[in-house]
């Protein structure tokens, strides 16, 4: 009789509590399975989860798109050149006053290790130079990372659907090339990367 009183005057209680209201958001209820990127066959691919938070705005997913479109590409230059330099190509002249280009290790963690103190300030000031100048002209463009008002090679003449499908296909490359490179530097970081068929032509 006690219990069924207390359960009772818990429902009771219950009643007056404050209704948890629902949080009207337009990022709460955004579909982004129909953006951009979101193709076959992994659809929408998530991991992290960072597209289910409740305050992802459309501004933060356009952020986050922006980077990895930008990685992308520094992963397509990354992998290209790695697999260039596997293959024998080389800048003529020299690297620095005692090493030339020639003699640099084929491997790209081996020879950035050979690289001079001074070489490696004149990376990463280009780099800095290079983030800053394309942040100052994000929004110039149709979309954030759109820098053909710096370049243009046509690409003003293809119409949106022509344009949608190469952002697809830029965006495909790039995750694949981000996944080459992380290959790459695992593969030569535990020693076999000579024994790869593709690199060791």
């Amino acid at each position: 009789m006690k219990l069924a009183v207390f359960v009772s005057l818990l429902a009771s209680a219950a009643a007056f509590a404050p209704v948890q209201q629902a949080r009207s958001s337009t990022a709460l209820n955004a579909d982004y399975s129909k953006e951009l990127g979101a193709q076959v066959p992994l659809g929408c691919f998530d991991p992290l989860g960072l597209l289910k938070k409740g305050d992802l705005s459309q501004e933060r997913f356009d952020e986050l798109r922006y980077l990895e479109l930008k990685h992308g590409r520094v992963a397509m230059l990354a992998f290209m050149g790695n697999i260039a330099v596997l293959g024998g190509m080389r800048f003529p002249g020299m690297l620095s006053s005692d090493i030339a280009f020639a003699d640099m290790p084929s491997h790209g963690l081996e020879a950035l290790s050979k690289v001079p103190d001074a070489g490696i300030t004149q990376i990463l000031l280009f780099l800095f130079c290079m983030e800053v100048g394309m942040t100052s002209r994000l929004d110039e463009g149709e979309f954030k990372g759109d820098f053909t008002t710096v370049v243009d090679f046509g690409w003003n003449k293809w119409d949106d659907a022509t344009k949608m499908n190469k952002r697809a296909i830029e965006l495909n490359n790039g995750r694949a090339a981000m996944m080459g490179i992380t290959g790459l530097i695992v593969h030569e970081s535990i020693g076999n990367l000579d024994s790869m068929p593709i690199i060791s032509l």
